[in-house]
């Protein structure tokens, strides 16, 4: 059976992540809130929220994790002289707002969006008390792609990416992948596989492996408040 969490006490201890269902694949609980306090405690236990519209807030950890180890990244070659053509423009925590938005955005075969305001406004929470935070690809100073996720310790947890010209979000994901190698993060947990995210170099480990990266990785020294990228990313893919 499933256990329900109580909206009004945010700091309710999870369930195990070892008793989320095989079936659908991962999912642990249901209820609470999206309080910063009930999302942090998620995602230090491998856990993030995830319903449609009109459903109970859905917490999950599933198994396999799909991970990103920002240390073994490596752009395609197309990708690689794509960013030596220096045709984007590429910032941190400059417009998280525009970003999320542009996130829940409808696209072609996505109808729906996961995105909803209660969602976004509790990201919007994070990123104000430092701990989401977004990047951003422009061209010509306009917004054409981005990611945004949540950083605690030397993990970041990616939550979503757009592209509105091709290759954008590619490029925000290896400039964030560049930048987190430069400061020594552990993982970046992609949370599902899709096709996408293998191509650009995801893979898939035993949940049980993720956590215990999450024991060491979210320790330790804090990436917290606005983020800045080096100028000279790119150069790490020379």
């Amino acid at each position: 059976m499933i256990p329900w969490l109580d909206e009004s006490d945010p700091y309710q201890p999870f369930p195990d992540p070892a008793r989320a269902l095989p079936e659908p694949n991962g999912l642990l609980a249901v209820g609470g809130c999206l309080s910063v306090a009930r999302l942090l405690r998620a995602y230090r236990q491998g856990i993030f929220p995830w319903y449609s519209a009109g459903d109970p807030i859905c917490w999950w950890s599933p198994d396999p994790r799909t991970v990103i180890f920002p240390q073994q990244f490596w752009p395609a070659r197309s990708l690689r002289k794509t960013l030596r053509k220096g045709l984007f423009q590429i910032s941190a925590d400059t417009a998280f707002e525009a970003v999320i938005t542009a996130c829940a955005e409808p696209v072609p075969g996505r109808e729906e969006t996961w995105i909803m305001p209660e969602m976004a406004r509790a990201y919007r929470d994070l990123h104000a008390a430092g701990y989401a935070h977004s990047i951003e690809v422009r061209q010509d100073s306009k917004l054409v792609g981005g990611l945004y996720g949540v950083a605690l310790g030397r993990v970041f947890y990616g939550e979503s990416m757009f592209s509105r010209v091709s290759d954008a979000s590619k490029v925000a994901l290896s400039m964030l992948c560049a930048q987190l190698a430069r400061w020594q993060f552990v993982v970046i947990d992609c949370q599902l596989p899709t096709a996408h995210l293998h191509r650009m170099g995801a893979c898939d480990i035993p949940r049980q492996r993720f956590i215990e990266l999450l024991d060491c990785g979210c320790e330790g020294i804090q990436y917290h408040g606005t983020w800045h990228l080096d100028a000279d990313l790119a150069l790490d893919y020379l």
